[in-house]
Formats: structure tokens, sequence, C-alpha cells
């Protein structure tokens, strides 16, 4: 029978189920398709279980599975479906469908999602259902393979259905190891919307702070964990509108997403952000992360603070897993908009790496090999090569490698959403809006910020926390400066996802004296982290109490001893307005242990000449040098030029900065042993050859030079060895003038022992110290009695050499 017709007969088995018969095998020859009138291919859907009673119970030869055996699906993500048998089980045909729950499949909209072939030569969407699966060639088969791309949001849960072809017979499940059944994944906070979400209805403008946290570490991913030089690159993303996207999951990456993907430059991929020019709110960059993966505890997790309006309301950024061929992680338009015209609080996004097809390589650290033609970007998965570090033979879910969280700090201008978020977070954000405008006048000088005070909350209610600064100087009194404390809401530890994981504090510490020996004064206790959380997050549990005091509350202050006021400083401006101070010291503090309330610094206003150039006047930087080294890694550098000139003021600007680079691992050589002795000539007599061998000590990497030869002959002669052809009187003496050598040699060596030494025999041979490419053996011969009349040299040990296993490897 030929391919077509076998592929017709096995088309005839499902379109006889349209008719409604149950029957047990296939005739000979194809039937007819459903009438256009049956559906838009609900016949398929209609088919039933093979056997006179329907459905058979137990039934476990055939299995559907979603990779990772999730539950729920991503709204747009993609997911690998595998139909297999279990042994000796088999198939030769099979539909595969995915329909919203609920629906028959008599209408386009009933199917959901989309499927991709990954293998023509296995696969193929039927002509005539579009969105159902089927195989390419009716043959034994034990497993077939697809994508399957979830719906957008708000379709529901959606049933994936399989239907097997096994000897003439079709079956087919509603429920059971044919049917998998995934529904929708909830919003994060209930607040995200559809992804991307087009249009924004929001008012004002939104900042947000996005925080990343790396996980990939050598305890969540063992497998070939690059101990030497694991890194996250520098990450770059922007908040923009719906016209530009940076990167998304099915396009392809830029030039700028590629240098950020193989090299871990940020520098290309900025150029062209910051050319999409109103497309663009805010320009998103972290520093790299040199190792990976620290405690936060060690190294607080980075984070970048951005702006969203109703026009530029998404946000997309990566950044690179190095070293890697071109993998990456990130998030691609991220919509921070709601349904009711707000802007969402928080999101918070597992992330797992994605591929983004310009390199060939499969493990951390594969040799550069471009992919041409250039693929799609997308996510990898755990059955893509099993020299993956992230390949698992059952087909799991990647463990995550990153987490981002990305929170609202603050909203400015007029609400416009019908449904507030609450009323706490509206009166935190007007007072944000408050700071904000209050902006602070030349006037007034401060210091900086101090630390955030824990939260006056110790449980998930709301309360604050507090910062200060100090005003250093008021240059004018007619100008009032602002306030020194700043405050803002805030929470007890565990009440957010950061401190979702748990640590182990100590017990507390008996509070100390109080600061005061007289009148009212502090006193503070501690405790300490005892265990810091396995995934990595801060204990933000606080470790510091304070409470308020009192000693002796009849305490009349006491005087101190103050030395004269020293000079005047010079003034901090050398033109225009600056300012100058004076100090003094305290020789004798109040004998009673209060602090001493005179002044001991002073700071007043003084004028310099008027500044005709604005000191500190900075050229652009110049573009990023190329890396230090030409492989592994390096340095690079960039400057700039300070233009105005020296005397109108030290400028404290820096001129120089240096970033590490890392370029594909350098190339290694191959290195060899010295080489052994010549063995002994091959053959008595004639023409023989001698060998000598070396071996390989260190295989080439990264392209390195390849090793040269492992074994080296040469010709020998020893004698010549006699010619056939002779008459028989010829051998005849020729052969008794061997048997005199041979006797005249055995006295020889019975000489020998009687003067010398007696001999043992032969040792044996040695094992060859290769098992290919040419190596050596030796064998000894030592003595066994050593006579009172020997020679010093007479009885000395010997030694033999020759090559072995001179095949190649």
């Amino acid at each position: 029978m030929t391919l077509s017709g076998r592929s017709e007969m096995w088309r005839a088995a499902v379109l006889l189920l349209s008719t409604g018969c149950v029957c047990a095998s296939v005739p000979e020859e194809p039937a007819d398709r459903a009438a256009p009138s049956d559906g838009y291919c609900n016949w398929i859907t209609r088919a039933q279980p093979h056997g006179a009673g329907g459905r058979r119970e137990g039934f476990s030869e055939f299995r559907l599975r979603v990779e990772g055996d999730p539950e729920h699906y991503q709204p747009g993500s993609t997911y690998r479906v595998t139909l297999y048998a279990a042994n000796p089980a088999y198939f030769r045909g099979f539909t595969l469908i995915a329909l919203k729950e609920g629906q028959n499949g008599d209408q386009e909209e009933d199917y959901a999602g989309n499927f991709q072939i990954i293998d023509e030569e296995d696969t193929q969407f039927m002509t005539n259902c579009p969105p159902a699966v089927t195989e390419s060639t009716p043959r034994r088969r034990t497993r077939i393979q697809v994508f399957w791309t979830a719906p957008p949001s708000g379709s529901g849960c959606v049933l994936l259905k399989a239907s097997i072809i096994q000897r003439k017979i079709i079956s087919f499940q509603d429920e059971g190891s044919l049917t998998k059944r995934m529904c929708e994944k909830e919003p994060l906070y209930g607040e995200t919307t559809d992804k991307p979400l087009l249009d924004c209805c929001a008012c004002g403008t939104a900042k947000y702070r996005v925080t990343f946290y790396g996980n990939w570490s050598e305890k969540l991913h063992p497998k070939d964990y690059p101990r030497r030089a694991n890194h996250w690159s520098a990450l770059i993303g922007a908040s923009h509108s719906k016209n530009y996207i940076l990167w998304e999951y099915g396009g392809y990456a830029s030039e700028g997403v590629k240098q950020v993907a193989e090299l871990g430059s940020p520098v290309k991929m900025e150029e062209e952000i910051r050319q999409k020019g109103d497309e663009v709110l805010t320009v998103i960059k972290m520093k790299a992360q040199w190792p990976a993966w620290q405690p936060l505890n060690v190294r607080a997790a980075p984070s970048a603070e951005f702006s969203v309006d109703r026009t530029r309301h998404l946000m997309s950024f990566l950044t690179m897993l190095g070293p890697s061929p071109d993998w990456n992680v990130g998030l691609s338009s991220e919509g921070l908009c709601t349904r009711e015209c707000g802007w969402i609080q928080k999101v918070i996004q597992d992330l797992i790496p994605w591929d983004a097809g310009t390199d060939n390589g499969v493990t951390y650290e594969s040799p550069n090999k471009p992919t041409t033609p250039q693929e799609k970007i997308r996510p990898l998965t755990s059955l893509d090569n099993p020299q993956s570090p992230f390949y698992d033979p059952e087909g799991g879910a990647i463990t995550p490698v990153a987490r981002v969280a990305v929170e609202r700090i603050a909203r400015k201008g007029e609400q416009c959403n019908i449904v507030p978020d609450n009323v706490d977070d509206i009166v935190a954000d007007i007072a944000q809006e408050e700071k904000e405008e209050d902006d602070t006048p030349e006037t007034c000088i401060y210091s900086n910020w101090s630390p955030w005070s824990a939260c006056s909350s110790s449980t998930c209610e709301k309360g604050k926390r507090m910062r200060q600064r100090m005003l250093k100087a008021q240059l004018d009194l007619s100008v009032p400066c602002p306030h020194t404390q700043d405050f803002e809401p805030c929470m007890g530890p565990g009440c957010s996802d950061e401190d979702a994981s748990t640590c182990m504090m100590s017990e507390w510490i008996t509070w100390s004296p109080c600061s005061m020996s007289c009148g009212a004064g502090v006193r503070s206790r501690e405790r300490y982290v005892k265990q810091f959380p396995d995934d990595g997050f801060a204990c933000t549990h606080p470790t510091e109490e304070t409470e308020p005091c009192t000693v002796n509350e009849d305490c009349s202050p006491s005087s101190c001893l103050v030395t004269e006021w020293g000079e005047w400083d010079a003034c901090s401006a050398t033109c225009g307005l600056g300012m100058k101070r004076r100090e003094r010291m305290v020789k004798m503090p109040p004998s009673d242990g209060s602090i001493c309330g005179a002044e001991v610094v002073e700071v007043e206003k003084c004028m310099m000449p008027e500044c005709h150039t604005i000191p500190c006047l900075l050229s652009p930087w110049s573009d990023w040098s190329d890396c230090s080294v030409t492989c592994g890694k390096g340095a690079r550098t960039r400057q700039r030029m300070l233009k105005s000139p020296v005397e109108l003021g030290e400028c404290n600007e820096e001129l120089e900065q240096m970033e590490k680079c890392m370029l594909p691992e350098c190339p290694m050589d191959c290195v060899m042993s010295e080489w052994s002795e010549w063995s002994e000539c091959s053959k008595s007599c004639g023409k023989g050859h001698l060998i000598r061998t070396r071996i390989i000590t260190l295989e080439p990497q990264f392209g390195g030079d390849p090793c040269p030869e492992t074994t080296q002959r040469k010709t020998c002669k020893i004698k010549k060895c006699n010619q056939g052809g002779l008459n028989s009187d010829e051998r005849k003496r020729r052969k008794e003038e061997r048997e005199k050598r041979r006797n005249k040699q055995g006295r020889e060596e019975s000489t020998d022992e009687l003067a010398g030494c007696k001999m043992k025999p032969w040792a044996a041979w040695t094992d060859c110290t290769k098992l290919c490419g040419g190596g050596i053996q030796e064998r000894l011969m030592t003595a066994k009695k050593r006579y009172k009349n020997a020679q010093l040299t007479s009885c000395k040990e010997r030694k033999e050499i020759r090559a072995c296993n001179v095949h190649p490897c």
C-alpha cells in the first residue's frame, strides 16, 4: 500500500465516528469526509471511545502531558505538549486539539490558543480542521511533541484532548490520561491587567522601584555551575509606549539585544532605547553583579526607579546570565495600568532563562557558534538538549534563576480611577507629591539623609518610619528652610513578599544604661540574626529597639567650660556666595554627666568675587574603550574632560569610569610531555625501525592549537640478513656455523656466570603507557647470584624497551 493510501486509511478511522457509529475496525477503503454542514470541525469532538461500552476504565497506556505538569497557564505563554505511549504500547495515528471548557467545537472561537509544529516529518495541521494537529505519516510511534501557546487573558479554562489510533481502533477520552485541563493563572494581587495592556486610562504619573533578586546559584542549579565567572550583566530597560517593543518571545533580537545576550554589554541597547525619543519615558539601568549570587546581608539586591504615564505605561528590561551562549532573563512589555484607570501597586515575577536565538551553544561555556539564520527569541525548556545545565529527562519545570519585584512608591497629579486603592495609599501619595513639589532653597545647606528607622508597627497594620537630616547652615535668614524629618508609611516584618521567608532571630539582650545620668534620656537593646533565609531574601526584623528613660527627675543643669573660638576657615567658594566656619572645644564637660549645651561650631555666609563661569563644566563621556583583553575577563574605560578653568574651584566629579567586560574564553593550546627514549630496533637483521612516544598532558580548549604527533619512527639497520636460494650444501654449512656460534655463546655465558654472576630470567613486560597513539613497555633482567671474583661491572641489570599500542586513537 502506498504512503498516501495508508494515510487515507487512518483518516477514515476518524471520519467513521462522525456518523455516531461505534465501530471496532477500519474498512480498507477510505470513507468520505463529514459534510460541511456538520460544523466547523466538531466531527472530531464527537468521536466516541472504542468498544461497545464506550470509555474503557483504567485506561493508562497513553498519556497527554504538558511540560512541568502545570494546573494553570499564563496567558500568551508557550508550553511543550507531549503525547506518549507506555512500553510496550505504541500508536500509529493521533489527533490533538485545545478546546475552551464547555464548548463543543462548532465554531472557530471554541478553540483555545495555537499549536506550533516542532517536527514536520512527524506532525502536521489537519487539512479539514486547521486548529487540530495530526500525524504526517501513519507509522508506529511512541511519542510526539508540539508547542502550544496559551490564549489571551479572559479565555477561562482549556481542555487539551488527544485521540489515539492503534491497531485500527480509535481511543478517545473526555477525561483521564488523554485529557489535560488547565485554567488561567490568577493575576498577581488582583490588579494586573491583560498582557500587554495596549491602552491605558490612568491619569497623572506613577513612580516605581524595580528590584532584581538573582537566585542563580550552585545550590539551586548545581549541574555544570560555572564557579569561576558566574555573574549578571548590567541590567538595561525602559518604561515605554505600546509602539516600541524592546524584546518579546517569538520576535527577533535586535543588535542591542544581541550584544546584551552574548557579551553582557548594554551600550548598544541603551543607544537603541534613547533613539526612540518620546516613545520612552525612563531608561532603567543597574550595575553588573559579580558573582551572580550573594546573601542579602552581604550584598543588597540592586534596584532602580522609573516613571510611567498614560501613553508610556509598559516596562521592559533584560540582563545576561553570564557566562552563557545567549541566555537572558527579563520582563517584556509589563503593563502597570489597572482596568479601573489606576496604577498597579506591586508585581512580583519569577524568571526563567530565555534564548536570544543568536548563538547555538547548549552549555554555559560553549564556544561562540553563531546561529545562522538567526532564530526567534524563546524560553529555555528542560528538554532542549541533554548537555544543557537545565536538562531534565522527565521534562519538569526549570527552577527560576531570578525574581523581580516592581513596587509603586509614589503617584503624582490628579488620579482618575473610579475605585481608589485605599485611603492610606492615597494619603501617602499626596504627602509624596507635596515633598516632591517642595524644592529645597539653595540657601539651606543640609547633611545627607540618615537611614530609615524601624517601622512603628510590628504587625501588618499601617505604621510609619522616619529619617532625618541636619541643617548645617542657613545662608539667608529671611528664607525659611524645610523640615529636617521625613516620614513614610510602612508595615511590620513579614507583611510583604520580600519578607515572605522567615529568619531566625536571637532573644533580646538586656536594656543598656540610660544615656543620661540625670534627667530624660534614652536606652536601647539589641538582638542579632542567628540564621538567614535559604532563599537569599533579607531579614527585615528589627535588630535594635530604643525607649525613653529618666534618671533623677530633679536635675539642675550644670555648666561646661569651653575654649575660645578658633580662626574662621577659608570661604567654601572661590567665587560668588559661600560659607565659612569656626570651632571651639569643650575643655571640661558637666560634672553630672549631662551633655554640654554650648555651641562648638559656628557657620556664616561669605561672599567672594562674582563668578563669570560655571565651575565643573564637563565634556560628554567618551565611548567605552575596547576590552583590555582579547579573551576572558577584563575591563574597559571611558573618560571625559574638565572644561572649566581650575582656578574657579575644585571639581570632584569623576573624570574616568571603569567597568568589567567578559569576552569568550581564551584559547588553550595542546600541551605534550617530553619524548621517551628510542626503543630497540624492531628486527635483528636487515632494515627495522625505532620508536619513541610522548603523551598529551592537556587537551586543547576553546579553539587552541591541536595536538601534534605522539609517535615518531626512524629506520635502523643492524646487519644484512642471509639471502634465500642457496644450495643444500651451503645451507648445511651455514647451519653448522650457527650451531657453533650458539655453543660458543653458551660457553661464554657460562664463563660470565663463573667469572661474574648468575642472572635471573627476563621479567614480564610492563603495561603499555598508553591505550592508543603509541606507548612503550619495559622488562628487566637482574642478577640472581654474584660470585666473589666478579668485577664491579660484570653484574649489571639488563633492560629492554619496545613500542606498543601504536594504532591511532
